[in-house]
Order: structure tokens, then C-alpha cells, then sequence
């Protein structure tokens, strides 16, 4: 087993850049197909180092979700049963997005305050404006 300190200093992607940008990219129902085509120890080292990286945090869960819990304890320690824990939460709750279940934005369609009409008439006493 790793320590923490060796998976820190020897920290790179084991798998291509490109392959990592497609599951980053891939829907809910298109990840597991791409993971499918990882070897399972170099699985648990992906989710390992996505875990490590906050916006890949919720493609780390989902890909541990594919993994054993040796797999992800001999290359991670207590992170990697950790992780192991978190990716079986998930898959207990019914089914979130990959976006970590966040509620989607809304933009409101109403204006956010009102404002009172200004009274452009002139006094003709003193020639200015008359505000109501």
C-alpha cells in the first residue's frame, strides 16, 4: 500500500489526457461505458487522483463507483476507502448528476425593485423640475 505522501509526489493521470477529457464531458449514461475500458487498478488510481482535484470530485465518486474497495484501499489508504464509502452513498441515493447534485440556477424574469416615475413637468415660477 501507498502512503499519502508517495500518491502526492508521484501525482499524475494514469490514463490520456484525452480519454480523461471524454469522461469529464460524458453523460451519466456514457461514463461507464469509458470507464469499462480501464483496467481496474489503473480505475482506482483515476478516481484516486480526480478525487484530489475539486472539480473532478464528483467524476471521482462516479468512477469509484465501478471499483473494489481493495482496488481503491491498496492505492489510496484511508482516501481510497473513503472514496469507496462516498461512491456507494451515491449510488444508495437515487441517482444525482454528475454535476454533485446541486439544484440548477433560475434567473428571475421579474424586475427586482420598482421604481417611481419621475415628474419631468417645469414650474414655470422657478424654471426647474418639480419632483413628486
Amino acid at each position: 500500500m501507498f502512503s499519502s505522501r508517495d500518491a502526492y509526489e508521484s501525482d499524475f493521470c494514469p490514463v490520456r489526457d484525452e480519454l480523461l477529457g471524454e469522461m469529464y464531458r460524458a453523460s451519466e449514461s456514457g461514463l461507464p461505458r469509458l470507464v469499462e475500458s480501464v483496467s481496474p487498478d489503473a480505475r482506482a488510481r483515476l478516481a484516486l487522483f480526480c478525487y484530489r482535484r475539486s472539480h473532478l470530485h464528483s467524476l471521482a465518486v462516479a468512477i469509484a463507483g465501478s471499483c473494489s474497495e481493495r482496488d481503491l484501499i491498496e492505492n489510496g489508504g484511508r482516501v481510497g476507502s473513503t472514496l469507496y464509502a462516498l461512491s456507494r452513498e451515491r449510488s444508495a441515493k437515487s441517482s444525482p448528476s454528475l454535476s454533485g447534485g446541486r439544484k440548477p440556477i433560475t434567473l428571475s424574469t421579474k424586475p427586482l425593485s420598482v421604481l417611481a416615475p419621475l415628474d419631468d413637468e417645469i414650474d414655470d415660477e422657478i424654471g426647474e423640475p418639480v419632483l413628486a
